[in-house]
Protein backbone atom coordinates (compact mmCIF):
# COMPACT_ATOMS: atom_id res chain seq x y z
CA UNK A 1 0.00 0.00 0.00
CA UNK A 2 1.03 3.45 -0.90
CA UNK A 3 1.48 6.03 2.13
CA UNK A 4 4.21 8.15 1.17
CA UNK A 5 5.50 8.48 -2.06
CA UNK A 6 3.28 7.66 -5.26
CA UNK A 7 4.06 8.28 -9.08
CA UNK A 8 1.55 10.20 -11.14
CA UNK A 9 1.00 9.79 -14.85
CA UNK A 10 -1.04 13.00 -15.94
CA UNK A 11 -2.24 11.76 -20.03
CA UNK A 12 -3.01 14.26 -22.03
CA UNK A 13 -4.79 12.64 -24.74
CA UNK A 14 -6.60 13.67 -27.86
CA UNK A 15 -9.75 11.81 -27.91
CA UNK A 16 -12.92 11.47 -30.64
CA UNK A 17 -16.17 12.41 -29.48
CA UNK A 18 -18.61 9.15 -29.68
CA UNK A 19 -14.90 6.64 -30.60
CA UNK A 20 -15.31 4.86 -27.62
CA UNK A 21 -13.92 1.89 -28.70
CA UNK A 22 -10.34 4.57 -29.86
CA UNK A 23 -10.66 6.53 -26.73
CA UNK A 24 -10.65 3.53 -24.58
CA UNK A 25 -7.38 2.31 -26.75
CA UNK A 26 -5.82 5.76 -26.26
CA UNK A 27 -6.46 5.15 -22.30
CA UNK A 28 -4.91 1.35 -22.65
CA UNK A 29 -1.77 2.55 -24.55
CA UNK A 30 -1.15 5.30 -21.98
CA UNK A 31 -1.44 2.89 -19.13
CA UNK A 32 0.99 0.56 -20.81
CA UNK A 33 3.73 3.65 -21.43
CA UNK A 34 2.91 4.82 -17.72
CA UNK A 35 3.46 1.02 -16.10
CA UNK A 36 6.90 0.94 -17.64
CA UNK A 37 7.83 3.85 -16.18
CA UNK A 38 6.45 2.70 -13.23
CA UNK A 39 3.77 4.77 -12.33
CA UNK A 40 1.20 3.87 -9.66
CA UNK A 41 -1.93 5.87 -11.04
CA UNK A 42 -3.11 7.35 -14.56
CA UNK A 43 -5.25 10.82 -14.39
CA UNK A 44 -7.46 11.26 -17.46
CA UNK A 45 -9.27 14.16 -18.67
CA UNK A 46 -12.99 14.60 -18.76
CA UNK A 47 -15.24 12.21 -20.39
CA UNK A 48 -12.59 10.41 -21.45
CA UNK A 49 -14.21 7.68 -22.61
CA UNK A 50 -16.98 9.74 -24.22
CA UNK A 51 -14.93 12.62 -25.73
CA UNK A 52 -15.66 16.15 -24.65
CA UNK A 53 -17.96 17.81 -25.74
CA UNK A 54 -21.15 14.91 -26.40
CA UNK A 55 -23.78 16.98 -26.45
CA UNK A 56 -26.62 14.87 -27.06
CA UNK A 57 -24.73 11.88 -27.55
CA UNK A 58 -25.28 11.31 -23.92
CA UNK A 59 -29.51 11.50 -23.97
CA UNK A 60 -28.73 8.00 -26.43
CA UNK A 61 -28.91 5.19 -23.57
CA UNK A 62 -26.84 3.09 -25.91
CA UNK A 63 -24.18 5.51 -26.08
CA UNK A 64 -24.21 5.75 -22.48
CA UNK A 65 -24.13 2.06 -21.88
CA UNK A 66 -20.55 1.54 -24.55
CA UNK A 67 -19.15 4.25 -22.64
CA UNK A 68 -19.78 1.93 -18.90
CA UNK A 69 -18.91 -1.31 -20.79
CA UNK A 70 -15.81 0.35 -21.63
CA UNK A 71 -15.04 1.66 -18.61
CA UNK A 72 -15.77 -1.92 -16.94
CA UNK A 73 -13.54 -3.23 -19.74
CA UNK A 74 -10.57 -1.17 -18.28
CA UNK A 75 -11.25 -1.49 -14.84
CA UNK A 76 -11.00 -5.32 -15.28
CA UNK A 77 -7.80 -5.22 -17.04
CA UNK A 78 -6.33 -2.97 -13.68
CA UNK A 79 -6.13 -6.81 -12.09
CA UNK A 80 -2.69 -6.66 -13.58
CA UNK A 81 -1.08 -4.82 -10.75
CA UNK A 82 -0.39 -2.02 -12.98
CA UNK A 83 -1.25 1.30 -12.24
CA UNK A 84 -5.00 2.60 -11.65
CA UNK A 85 -6.81 5.09 -13.32
CA UNK A 86 -8.44 7.96 -13.12
CA UNK A 87 -10.92 7.72 -16.13
CA UNK A 88 -13.95 10.41 -17.16
CA UNK A 89 -17.00 8.76 -18.71
CA UNK A 90 -20.75 9.50 -18.08
CA UNK A 91 -22.36 6.78 -15.73
CA UNK A 92 -25.84 5.91 -15.16
CA UNK A 93 -26.83 5.22 -11.92
CA UNK A 94 -29.19 2.64 -10.75
CA UNK A 95 -32.19 5.33 -10.01
CA UNK A 96 -31.54 5.94 -14.29
CA UNK A 97 -29.74 9.53 -13.99
CA UNK A 98 -26.93 10.28 -16.00
CA UNK A 99 -23.73 11.70 -14.65
CA UNK A 100 -20.79 13.52 -16.14
CA UNK A 101 -18.13 11.24 -13.62
CA UNK A 102 -14.56 10.09 -12.74
CA UNK A 103 -14.00 6.62 -12.07
CA UNK A 104 -11.39 4.90 -9.92
CA UNK A 105 -10.06 2.04 -11.46
CA UNK A 106 -8.16 -0.68 -9.45
CA UNK A 107 -6.86 -3.86 -8.91
CA UNK A 108 -9.84 -5.18 -11.30
CA UNK A 109 -12.84 -3.16 -10.22
CA UNK A 110 -14.19 0.34 -10.36
CA UNK A 111 -13.24 1.18 -7.08
CA UNK A 112 -14.88 4.78 -6.56
CA UNK A 113 -17.09 6.87 -8.76
CA UNK A 114 -17.55 11.04 -8.37
CA UNK A 115 -19.85 12.79 -10.13
CA UNK A 116 -19.56 16.63 -10.97
CA UNK A 117 -21.60 18.68 -8.76
CA UNK A 118 -21.27 21.88 -10.77
CA UNK A 119 -22.58 22.03 -13.86
CA UNK A 120 -21.69 24.48 -16.58
CA UNK A 121 -24.34 26.32 -18.19
CA UNK A 122 -22.99 28.91 -19.99
CA UNK A 123 -20.67 30.25 -23.52
CA UNK A 124 -20.12 26.66 -25.24
CA UNK A 125 -21.34 24.64 -22.47
CA UNK A 126 -25.15 23.22 -22.01
CA UNK A 127 -24.35 20.42 -19.67
CA UNK A 128 -27.52 20.95 -18.00
CA UNK A 129 -29.09 19.50 -21.07
CA UNK A 130 -28.17 16.32 -20.98
CA UNK A 131 -26.50 15.66 -17.25
CA UNK A 132 -27.56 15.38 -13.27
CA UNK A 133 -25.66 17.16 -11.13
CA UNK A 134 -23.96 14.88 -8.58
CA UNK A 135 -23.67 15.19 -4.99
CA UNK A 136 -20.87 16.69 -3.38
CA UNK A 137 -18.59 14.80 -3.16
CA UNK A 138 -16.19 13.00 -0.50
CA UNK A 139 -12.30 11.93 -1.03
CA UNK A 140 -11.49 8.24 -2.69
CA UNK A 141 -9.06 6.30 -1.36
CA UNK A 142 -6.36 4.97 -3.95
CA UNK A 143 -3.36 2.73 -2.27
CA UNK A 144 -3.80 4.64 1.39
CA UNK A 145 -3.85 8.30 -0.18
CA UNK A 146 -7.19 10.27 -0.04
CA UNK A 147 -7.61 11.74 -3.39
CA UNK A 148 -10.02 14.53 -4.64
CA UNK A 149 -11.50 14.53 -7.79
CA UNK A 150 -13.60 17.47 -8.32
CA UNK A 151 -14.58 17.44 -12.31
CA UNK A 152 -13.42 20.53 -14.60
CA UNK A 153 -16.11 23.17 -13.51
CA UNK A 154 -16.48 22.00 -10.09
CA UNK A 155 -13.04 23.93 -9.34
CA UNK A 156 -14.53 27.50 -10.96
CA UNK A 157 -16.22 28.02 -8.03
CA UNK A 158 -15.31 27.33 -3.65
CA UNK A 159 -18.14 24.94 -2.63
CA UNK A 160 -16.54 21.40 -4.06
CA UNK A 161 -13.11 21.91 -2.94
CA UNK A 162 -13.63 23.14 0.43
CA UNK A 163 -15.92 19.76 0.80
CA UNK A 164 -12.81 17.88 0.09
CA UNK A 165 -10.80 19.61 2.18
CA UNK A 166 -13.08 19.40 5.16
CA UNK A 167 -13.51 15.43 4.29
CA UNK A 168 -10.06 14.69 4.43
CA UNK A 169 -8.72 15.35 1.17
CA UNK A 170 -4.73 14.91 0.64
CA UNK A 171 -4.46 16.53 -2.98
CA UNK A 172 -6.73 17.01 -5.85
CA UNK A 173 -6.94 15.47 -9.34
CA UNK A 174 -9.20 17.29 -11.63
CA UNK A 175 -9.95 15.82 -14.83
CA UNK A 176 -10.94 18.73 -16.88
CA UNK A 177 -12.13 20.00 -20.78
CA UNK A 178 -11.55 23.00 -20.94
CA UNK A 179 -11.40 24.65 -24.43
CA UNK A 180 -8.79 27.47 -25.64
CA UNK A 181 -9.64 30.76 -26.51
CA UNK A 182 -7.28 33.54 -25.93
CA UNK A 183 -5.48 34.13 -22.61
CA UNK A 184 -7.45 31.35 -21.21
CA UNK A 185 -4.35 29.40 -20.14
CA UNK A 186 -3.54 32.83 -17.71
CA UNK A 187 -7.20 32.23 -16.64
CA UNK A 188 -6.67 28.66 -15.35
CA UNK A 189 -4.37 29.48 -13.47
CA UNK A 190 -5.71 31.94 -11.77
CA UNK A 191 -8.32 29.57 -11.08
CA UNK A 192 -6.53 26.64 -9.69
CA UNK A 193 -4.43 29.66 -7.28
CA UNK A 194 -7.74 30.35 -5.59
CA UNK A 195 -8.35 26.96 -4.95
CA UNK A 196 -5.01 26.01 -3.72
CA UNK A 197 -5.04 29.21 -1.25
CA UNK A 198 -8.55 28.29 -0.14
CA UNK A 199 -8.20 24.19 0.51
CA UNK A 200 -4.50 24.44 1.17
CA UNK A 201 -4.21 21.16 -0.92
CA UNK A 202 -1.70 20.39 -3.82
CA UNK A 203 -3.58 20.35 -7.34
CA UNK A 204 -2.76 18.65 -10.65
CA UNK A 205 -5.23 19.99 -13.19
CA UNK A 206 -5.28 17.36 -16.33
CA UNK A 207 -7.01 18.80 -19.61
CA UNK A 208 -8.19 17.47 -22.72
CA UNK A 209 -6.13 17.41 -26.03
CA UNK A 210 -7.50 18.53 -29.77
CA UNK A 211 -10.20 19.75 -31.95
CA UNK A 212 -13.92 18.73 -31.57
CA UNK A 213 -15.83 20.95 -34.30
CA UNK A 214 -15.41 24.56 -33.22
CA UNK A 215 -13.34 23.91 -30.07
CA UNK A 216 -10.00 23.13 -29.63
CA UNK A 217 -8.56 21.78 -26.47
CA UNK A 218 -5.24 22.53 -25.67
CA UNK A 219 -3.83 20.57 -23.23
CA UNK A 220 -1.17 22.54 -20.97
CA UNK A 221 -1.93 20.25 -17.99
CA UNK A 222 0.10 21.32 -14.74
CA UNK A 223 0.32 21.44 -11.14
CA UNK A 224 0.25 23.76 -8.18
CA UNK A 225 2.45 22.67 -4.79
CA UNK A 226 0.29 23.80 -1.79
CA UNK A 227 2.59 27.10 -1.23
CA UNK A 228 1.11 28.15 -4.99
CA UNK A 229 4.61 27.11 -6.39
CA UNK A 230 4.28 25.56 -10.18
CA UNK A 231 5.20 21.64 -9.28
CA UNK A 232 4.91 20.66 -12.95
CA UNK A 233 3.85 22.07 -16.70
CA UNK A 234 3.08 20.19 -19.79
CA UNK A 235 3.16 21.53 -22.91
CA UNK A 236 -0.07 22.80 -24.87
CA UNK A 237 -1.02 21.50 -28.19
CA UNK A 238 0.11 18.17 -28.11
CA UNK A 239 -0.17 14.57 -26.63
CA UNK A 240 2.00 14.06 -23.88
CA UNK A 241 2.21 11.60 -20.97
CA UNK A 242 4.17 13.46 -17.86
CA UNK A 243 5.37 11.52 -14.99
CA UNK A 244 5.84 13.12 -11.76
CA UNK A 245 6.95 11.47 -8.47
CA UNK A 246 4.91 12.72 -5.60
CA UNK A 247 6.06 12.13 -1.62
CA UNK A 248 4.94 13.22 2.08
CA UNK A 249 6.00 16.06 3.03
CA UNK A 250 4.61 16.56 6.76
CA UNK A 251 0.91 17.77 6.07
CA UNK A 252 1.49 18.26 2.52
CA UNK A 253 2.15 16.05 -0.73
CA UNK A 254 5.44 17.48 -3.02
CA UNK A 255 6.64 16.69 -6.18
CA UNK A 256 9.97 15.66 -6.44
CA UNK A 257 10.92 15.74 -10.05
CA UNK A 258 8.52 17.98 -12.42
CA UNK A 259 9.27 18.83 -15.99
CA UNK A 260 8.43 22.15 -17.14
CA UNK A 261 7.71 22.71 -20.85
CA UNK A 262 7.67 26.26 -22.87
CA UNK A 263 4.22 27.42 -23.18
CA UNK A 264 3.41 29.48 -26.71
CA UNK A 265 2.94 33.16 -26.74
CA UNK A 266 -0.57 34.54 -27.97
CA UNK A 267 0.33 34.56 -31.65
CA UNK A 268 1.65 31.10 -31.66
CA UNK A 269 -1.21 29.71 -29.37
CA UNK A 270 -3.55 31.12 -32.12
CA UNK A 271 -2.03 29.75 -35.06
CA UNK A 272 -1.86 26.70 -33.11
CA UNK A 273 -5.27 26.44 -32.21
CA UNK A 274 -5.99 27.10 -35.76
CA UNK A 275 -4.09 24.56 -37.09
CA UNK A 276 -5.22 21.71 -34.43
CA UNK A 277 -8.92 23.08 -34.87
CA UNK A 278 -8.90 22.21 -38.68
CA UNK A 279 -6.37 19.30 -38.83
CA UNK A 280 -8.58 17.12 -36.54
CA UNK A 281 -11.77 18.55 -38.38
CA UNK A 282 -10.07 17.09 -41.47
CA UNK A 283 -8.52 13.78 -40.40
CA UNK A 284 -11.42 12.91 -37.19
CA UNK A 285 -14.34 13.20 -40.33
CA UNK A 286 -12.44 11.23 -42.33
CA UNK A 287 -11.79 13.37 -45.30
CA UNK A 288 -8.26 12.85 -47.56
CA UNK A 289 -7.42 16.47 -47.23
CA UNK A 290 -8.76 19.82 -48.78
CA UNK A 291 -9.39 22.24 -51.45
CA UNK A 292 -9.86 25.80 -51.75
CA UNK A 293 -10.07 28.97 -54.34
CA UNK A 294 -7.11 30.59 -53.87
CA UNK A 295 -7.67 34.09 -54.88
CA UNK A 296 -4.45 36.17 -54.09
CA UNK A 297 -5.65 37.82 -50.97
CA UNK A 298 -5.06 37.42 -47.53
CA UNK A 299 -7.57 35.12 -45.95
CA UNK A 300 -7.35 32.62 -48.61
CA UNK A 301 -3.74 32.46 -48.39
CA UNK A 302 -3.14 31.99 -44.52
CA UNK A 303 -6.12 29.40 -44.77
CA UNK A 304 -3.97 27.86 -47.28
CA UNK A 305 -0.96 27.92 -44.89
CA UNK A 306 -2.44 26.59 -41.95
CA UNK A 307 -3.85 23.88 -43.86
CA UNK A 308 -0.19 23.05 -44.71
CA UNK A 309 0.57 23.63 -41.24
CA UNK A 310 -2.44 20.86 -40.52
CA UNK A 311 -1.93 18.29 -42.96
CA UNK A 312 1.22 18.80 -45.18
CA UNK A 313 1.70 19.90 -48.31
CA UNK A 314 0.51 17.04 -50.21
CA UNK A 315 -3.20 17.10 -48.91
CA UNK A 316 -4.17 20.81 -49.83
CA UNK A 317 -5.49 21.91 -53.43
CA UNK A 318 -5.71 25.14 -54.35
CA UNK A 319 -7.46 26.34 -57.53
CA UNK A 320 -7.18 29.84 -58.80
CA UNK A 321 -10.63 30.85 -60.50
CA UNK A 322 -10.22 33.75 -62.71
CA UNK A 323 -12.73 35.95 -63.97
CA UNK A 324 -12.46 39.40 -65.90
CA UNK A 325 -12.02 41.32 -62.42
CA UNK A 326 -9.66 39.32 -61.76
CA UNK A 327 -6.33 40.78 -61.39
CA UNK A 328 -2.73 39.86 -63.05
CA UNK A 329 -1.65 40.65 -59.20
CA UNK A 330 -3.93 38.41 -58.01
CA UNK A 331 -2.59 35.72 -60.05
CA UNK A 332 0.83 36.35 -59.42
CA UNK A 333 0.36 36.61 -55.79
CA UNK A 334 -1.94 33.32 -55.65
CA UNK A 335 0.96 31.16 -57.83
CA UNK A 336 4.01 32.56 -55.41
CA UNK A 337 1.95 31.33 -52.51
CA UNK A 338 1.02 28.00 -53.78
CA UNK A 339 4.71 27.85 -55.24
CA UNK A 340 5.88 28.73 -51.60
CA UNK A 341 3.62 26.11 -49.77
CA UNK A 342 4.46 23.75 -51.85
CA UNK A 343 1.12 22.74 -52.73
CA UNK A 344 -1.18 21.69 -56.09
CA UNK A 345 -2.05 24.11 -58.08
CA UNK A 346 -4.81 24.69 -60.62
CA UNK A 347 -6.30 27.53 -62.58
CA UNK A 348 -9.99 26.75 -63.62
CA UNK A 349 -11.65 30.35 -65.42
CA UNK A 350 -15.31 30.83 -64.46
CA UNK A 351 -16.18 32.66 -67.72
CA UNK A 352 -17.57 30.62 -68.98
CA UNK A 353 -20.37 29.47 -65.92
CA UNK A 354 -20.77 33.15 -65.15
CA UNK A 355 -21.82 34.10 -68.57
CA UNK A 356 -24.14 30.89 -68.89
CA UNK A 357 -25.95 31.95 -65.66
CA UNK A 358 -26.24 35.91 -67.22
CA UNK A 359 -27.68 34.45 -70.44
CA UNK A 360 -30.18 32.59 -68.59
CA UNK A 361 -31.27 35.03 -66.50
CA UNK A 362 -31.16 38.28 -69.07
CA UNK A 363 -35.02 37.86 -70.61
CA UNK A 364 -35.75 37.74 -66.14
CA UNK A 365 -33.43 40.15 -65.60
CA UNK A 366 -34.45 43.19 -68.63
CA UNK A 367 -35.10 46.46 -67.91
CA UNK A 368 -32.75 46.58 -64.35
CA UNK A 369 -29.59 47.51 -63.61
CA UNK A 370 -26.18 45.55 -62.47
CA UNK A 371 -25.51 45.33 -58.88
CA UNK A 372 -24.39 42.96 -56.30
CA UNK A 373 -26.76 40.04 -58.14
CA UNK A 374 -23.72 40.11 -61.21
CA UNK A 375 -21.34 40.20 -58.46
CA UNK A 376 -22.39 37.09 -56.19
CA UNK A 377 -22.32 35.03 -59.51
CA UNK A 378 -19.31 35.06 -59.43
CA UNK A 379 -18.57 34.17 -56.02
CA UNK A 380 -21.36 31.19 -56.60
CA UNK A 381 -20.19 30.00 -59.39
CA UNK A 382 -16.49 29.52 -57.54
CA UNK A 383 -18.27 27.90 -55.06
CA UNK A 384 -20.19 25.14 -57.49
CA UNK A 385 -16.89 24.34 -58.82
CA UNK A 386 -14.98 23.96 -55.54
CA UNK A 387 -17.93 21.87 -54.31
CA UNK A 388 -17.24 19.87 -57.42
CA UNK A 389 -13.99 19.58 -57.20
CA UNK A 390 -14.85 17.99 -53.40
CA UNK A 391 -17.45 15.86 -54.66
CA UNK A 392 -15.03 14.32 -57.18
CA UNK A 393 -12.39 13.87 -55.14
CA UNK A 394 -13.28 13.56 -51.88
CA UNK A 395 -11.34 16.53 -50.15
CA UNK A 396 -13.40 19.01 -48.00
CA UNK A 397 -13.77 22.08 -49.03
CA UNK A 398 -12.18 24.66 -46.96
CA UNK A 399 -13.98 28.06 -46.17
CA UNK A 400 -12.02 31.50 -45.79
CA UNK A 401 -13.59 34.42 -44.80
CA UNK A 402 -12.67 36.05 -41.51
CA UNK A 403 -14.87 37.18 -38.29
CA UNK A 404 -14.83 40.90 -39.64
CA UNK A 405 -16.69 39.83 -43.19
CA UNK A 406 -19.17 37.07 -40.77
CA UNK A 407 -19.89 39.98 -38.57
CA UNK A 408 -21.24 42.31 -41.31
CA UNK A 409 -22.09 39.87 -44.17
CA UNK A 410 -19.45 40.98 -46.34
CA UNK A 411 -19.46 37.03 -47.55
CA UNK A 412 -21.32 35.62 -50.02
CA UNK A 413 -23.94 32.54 -49.44
CA UNK A 414 -23.38 29.61 -51.51
CA UNK A 415 -20.69 31.17 -52.83
CA UNK A 416 -16.87 31.88 -50.85
CA UNK A 417 -19.33 30.63 -48.09
CA UNK A 418 -19.35 27.57 -49.36
CA UNK A 419 -17.25 24.35 -47.60
CA UNK A 420 -17.33 22.58 -44.44
CA UNK A 421 -14.77 24.16 -42.36
CA UNK A 422 -12.88 27.78 -41.51
CA UNK A 423 -9.84 27.59 -39.74
CA UNK A 424 -10.00 31.69 -39.25
CA UNK A 425 -13.66 32.21 -38.93
CA UNK A 426 -12.94 33.57 -35.07
CA UNK A 427 -10.26 36.06 -36.48
CA UNK A 428 -10.98 39.43 -37.41
CA UNK A 429 -9.09 40.60 -40.87
CA UNK A 430 -6.94 42.87 -38.57
CA UNK A 431 -5.85 39.72 -36.77
CA UNK A 432 -5.56 37.66 -39.89
CA UNK A 433 -2.89 40.30 -41.40
CA UNK A 434 -1.16 39.90 -38.24
CA UNK A 435 -0.83 36.05 -37.83
CA UNK A 436 0.37 36.57 -41.66
CA UNK A 437 2.90 38.15 -41.01
CA UNK A 438 4.20 36.56 -37.60
CA UNK A 439 3.58 32.90 -39.72
CA UNK A 440 6.32 34.62 -42.12
CA UNK A 441 8.74 35.08 -39.18
CA UNK A 442 7.97 31.78 -37.81
CA UNK A 443 7.73 27.85 -38.09
CA UNK A 444 6.24 26.49 -34.77
CA UNK A 445 7.89 23.05 -33.81
CA UNK A 446 5.79 19.94 -35.50
CA UNK A 447 3.54 21.82 -37.55
CA UNK A 448 4.00 20.38 -41.28
CA UNK A 449 4.68 23.55 -43.05
CA UNK A 450 8.15 24.84 -44.63
CA UNK A 451 9.39 27.93 -42.90
CA UNK A 452 10.48 31.04 -44.12
CA UNK A 453 7.75 33.84 -46.35
CA UNK A 454 4.68 31.05 -46.99
CA UNK A 455 2.58 34.14 -47.91
CA UNK A 456 4.03 36.61 -50.08
CA UNK A 457 4.98 39.99 -48.49
CA UNK A 458 2.87 41.63 -51.82
CA UNK A 459 -0.08 39.53 -50.36
CA UNK A 460 0.28 41.13 -46.62
CA UNK A 461 0.71 44.60 -47.97
CA UNK A 462 -1.81 45.52 -51.18
CA UNK A 463 -5.06 46.87 -50.51
CA UNK A 464 -7.91 44.20 -49.94
CA UNK A 465 -10.39 43.71 -52.98
CA UNK A 466 -13.08 40.92 -53.79
CA UNK A 467 -12.59 41.71 -57.16
CA UNK A 468 -16.24 41.62 -58.08
CA UNK A 469 -16.08 44.43 -60.00
CA UNK A 470 -13.72 47.24 -61.68
CA UNK A 471 -11.52 48.67 -59.59
CA UNK A 472 -12.93 47.24 -56.27
CA UNK A 473 -11.57 47.47 -52.69
CA UNK A 474 -12.98 46.23 -49.55
CA UNK A 475 -13.41 49.87 -48.27
CA UNK A 476 -16.06 51.05 -51.23
CA UNK A 477 -18.61 48.98 -48.48
CA UNK A 478 -17.13 48.61 -45.67
CA UNK A 479 -15.01 51.79 -43.06
CA UNK A 480 -10.81 50.65 -42.54
CA UNK A 481 -10.64 47.33 -41.23
CA UNK A 482 -8.63 48.93 -37.84
CA UNK A 483 -11.92 51.12 -37.65
CA UNK A 484 -14.27 48.26 -38.43
CA UNK A 485 -12.80 45.41 -36.18
CA UNK A 486 -12.77 48.05 -32.80
CA UNK A 487 -16.34 48.60 -33.23
CA UNK A 488 -17.26 45.16 -33.96
CA UNK A 489 -14.86 43.82 -31.19
CA UNK A 490 -17.17 45.94 -28.43
CA UNK A 491 -20.35 45.32 -30.23
CA UNK A 492 -19.47 41.30 -30.10
CA UNK A 493 -17.03 40.68 -27.50
CA UNK A 494 -18.39 43.66 -24.67
CA UNK A 495 -21.95 44.04 -25.73
CA UNK A 496 -21.45 47.84 -25.32
CA UNK A 497 -23.89 50.45 -26.37
CA UNK A 498 -23.52 52.99 -28.92
CA UNK A 499 -23.17 55.31 -26.65
CA UNK A 500 -20.00 53.81 -24.92
CA UNK A 501 -18.43 53.08 -28.23
CA UNK A 502 -19.04 56.74 -29.38
CA UNK A 503 -16.72 57.78 -26.61
CA UNK A 504 -13.98 55.81 -28.11
CA UNK A 505 -13.81 58.33 -30.73
CA UNK A 506 -15.94 56.53 -33.46
CA UNK A 507 -18.54 58.12 -35.86
CA UNK A 508 -21.99 57.71 -34.24
CA UNK A 509 -23.93 56.70 -37.36
CA UNK A 510 -21.44 54.15 -38.51
CA UNK A 511 -21.34 52.41 -35.44
CA UNK A 512 -25.59 52.21 -35.92
CA UNK A 513 -24.68 51.43 -39.49
CA UNK A 514 -22.18 48.49 -38.49
CA UNK A 515 -24.87 47.35 -35.94
CA UNK A 516 -27.18 47.13 -38.40
CA UNK A 517 -25.02 45.13 -40.58
CA UNK A 518 -24.29 42.67 -37.66
CA UNK A 519 -28.08 41.87 -37.02
CA UNK A 520 -29.36 41.47 -40.04
CA UNK A 521 -26.14 39.04 -41.06
CA UNK A 522 -27.19 37.20 -38.62
CA UNK A 523 -29.31 34.41 -41.10
CA UNK A 524 -25.89 33.76 -43.22
CA UNK A 525 -23.84 32.90 -40.07
CA UNK A 526 -26.69 30.64 -39.41
CA UNK A 527 -25.34 28.85 -43.10
CA UNK A 528 -21.61 28.94 -42.26
CA UNK A 529 -19.73 26.15 -41.53
CA UNK A 530 -18.13 25.97 -38.39
CA UNK A 531 -14.63 27.12 -37.60
CA UNK A 532 -12.16 27.83 -34.53
CA UNK A 533 -13.30 29.51 -31.29
CA UNK A 534 -10.13 31.95 -30.53
CA UNK A 535 -12.34 34.92 -28.66
CA UNK A 536 -14.25 34.93 -25.79
CA UNK A 537 -17.15 35.14 -28.00
CA UNK A 538 -17.65 33.25 -31.26
CA UNK A 539 -20.61 33.40 -33.69
CA UNK A 540 -22.20 29.57 -32.60
CA UNK A 541 -22.68 28.72 -28.87
CA UNK A 542 -21.02 31.94 -27.68
CA UNK A 543 -23.31 34.50 -29.68
CA UNK A 544 -26.94 33.17 -29.90
CA UNK A 545 -29.14 36.13 -31.02
CA UNK A 546 -32.48 35.91 -33.50
CA UNK A 547 -32.14 35.94 -36.90
CA UNK A 548 -35.72 37.97 -36.70
CA UNK A 549 -34.53 41.14 -34.77
CA UNK A 550 -35.76 44.95 -34.80
CA UNK A 551 -33.84 46.02 -31.74
CA UNK A 552 -31.61 48.74 -32.30
CA UNK A 553 -29.43 50.50 -29.93
CA UNK A 554 -30.29 54.12 -30.16
CA UNK A 555 -29.45 55.40 -26.89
Amino acid sequence: MISDRFRLAVAQLNPTVGDVAGNAELVRKARQEAASQGADLVLTSELMLAGYLPEDLVLKPAFVRRCMKAAETLAVETADGGPGIVLGSPWRSEEGKVYNAALLLDQGEIKAVRCKYDLPNYSVFDEKRVFAAGPLPGPVDFRGVRIGLPICEDIWNDEVCECLEETGAELLLVPNGSPYWEHRAEHRLQVVVSRVVQTGLPLIYCNQLGGQDELVFDGGSFALHADRSLAFQMPQFEAALGISDWKREGETWVCENGTFARLPELDEANWRACVMGLGDYVTKNGFPGVVLGLSGGIDSAICAAMAVDALGADKVHAIMLPYRYTSEESITDAAACANALGIRYDTVPISGPVEGFRSALSDLFAGTNEDTTEENLQSRARGVILMAVSNKFGRMVMTTGNKSEMSVGYATLYGDMNGGYNPIKDLYKTQVYHLAAWRNANLPEGLLGPGGEVIPSNIITKVPTAELRENQTDQDSLPPYDVLDDILECLVEDEMSVGDIEKRGHDRALIHRIEHLLYIAEYKRRQAPPGVKITERNFGKDRRYPITNRFRDRS
